[in-house]
């Protein structure tokens, strides 16, 4: 049992479906649509799950794994299993404290943190938490000075490695998200009155400290626009949309530190990435969130682990709730693979508590995928336990 956000108790969840439930039940409409939804008609969204189940299993028999290790290295930085936190922006419209919350779930776990450019909590606030590995994930800006800025600061903040994100220069069009509003960020009567019929959440999301805002934007943005809507129109407004190969190579030489680029999906920007000055790479669909239409990450993930070698850094995410998920992706080439929606149910239905609880179902899951396949260890998974179904 763990406590629930208002002082009840929820019974366990066995799996991440069931604090999707509990996620659901938790938070009104319009900030459970903005969790969930994905773009247009959301056929990436539903490939992203559907893909898994077209791999499959071939699991050998009488190997000894009753000893088994998921610790791996990624940018020369240990983590006690292939596992990171997604960068997620706006978490303090789950929970008051949310992204701190996530943030020391990873340092417990021992796995990676990514803190999103539009976080609630600023890069300093979570720099507190004493992170081993505090990542930062930067959207670049219009302003190269508020982008230098921001990366100035990840790295007075201790931040090992930067995840620069190339997929959102244009937002995708929600529209489950947008059902909720009569007009660009103000909400309509029926999400108001929803609002009103969840008193839990406004009791545990508003009431610490009033309407959110976006903490690493603060010292950019207007004091008057600094939370909720003037914000969130600040940072669509500054996004750079004439972001190029040429900006990342500027950022390279802005950044000392470990650089992956995330939103890769097609080959040849796979490439592009390395000769850029990459470390590594993350292919992302945005979760469905961006062009729908779009192939899943892990569609492409056997053709670029060839292409770009055994030695390149390549992480994943979009669509992963299981850990045989995160199995059949770390056996098709993956390095690691980032948490997302998962761990923003865990932390929506029970805070910390519920983070914590995403995080130890995908652990067990893995644990257990790795053992029946009779594996010891993450190295030794590969294609060849796996058969894809036509």
């Amino acid at each position: 049992m763990y406590p629930g956000g208002g002082g009840s108790v929820k019974r366990v969840a066995l799996n991440i479906d069931d604090l999707r439930r509990q996620a659901k039940c938790a938070l009104p409409r319009f900030a459970f649509s903005y969790v969930e939804g994905g773009a247009d008609d959301e056929q990436t969204l539903k490939d992203n799950r559907e893909i898994f189940g077209r791999w499959r299993f071939i699991p050998p028999v009488l190997n000894d794994s009753s000893q088994r290790d998921l610790s791996v290295t990624v940018c020369g930085q240990r983590l006690s299993a292939p596992l990171l936190i997604a960068p997620t922006g706006y978490n303090g419209m789950l929970r008051f404290g949310a992204d701190a919350m996530l943030a020391r779930t990873a340092k417990h776990a021992g796995i990676g943190y990514i803190q999103s450019t539009v976080s609630t909590a600023s890069v300093e606030e979570i720099a507190a938490e004493n992170l081993p590995q505090h990542w930062f994930q930067l959207y670049v800006l219009k302003d190269r000075a508020v982008t230098a800025g921001l990366l100035a600061r990840a790295k007075a903040a201790g931040c090992t490695t930067l995840v620069v994100s190339v997929d959102a220069v244009h937002f995708g069009n929600r529209e489950k998200d947008k059902r909720n509003y009569r007009r660009p960020m103000k909400l309509s009567l029926w999400s108001m009155l929803d609002v009103a019929l969840h008193p839990g959440w406004v009791w545990r999301t508003l009431k610490p400290a009033g309407m959110p805002g976006f903490g690493n934007l603060k010292p950019y943005v207007p004091a008057d626009k600094q939370r909720g809507a003037g914000g969130a129109s600040y940072f669509s407004a500054q996004m750079d949309t004439r972001l190029s190969w040429e900006t990342l190579r500027w950022i390279r030489s802005q950044w000392q530190g470990a650089l992956l680029i995330k939103g890769i999906l097609a080959p040849e920007d796979a490439q592009l990435a390395f000769a850029s000055g990459a470390d590594g790479i993350v292919l992302s669909n945005h979760g469905g969130r961006q062009l729908d239409g779009s192939v899943s990450a892990l569609e492409v993930l056997p053709d670029i682990r060839t292409l770009c070698g055994s030695q390149a850094t390549i992480l994943i995410d979009s669509g992963f709730r299981r850990g045989t998920d995160v199995v059949k992706a770390l056996a098709l080439g993956a390095d690691a693979v980032l948490l997302g929606r998962p761990m923003l149910y865990g932390v929506a239905a029970a805070g910390e508590a519920g983070a914590q609880r995403a995080l130890e179902i995908i652990l067990q899951e893995v644990d257990r995928t790795i053992a029946q396949l009779g594996c010891t260890s993450v190295s030794q998974l590969g294609p060849h336990l796996l058969r894809l179904q036509p």
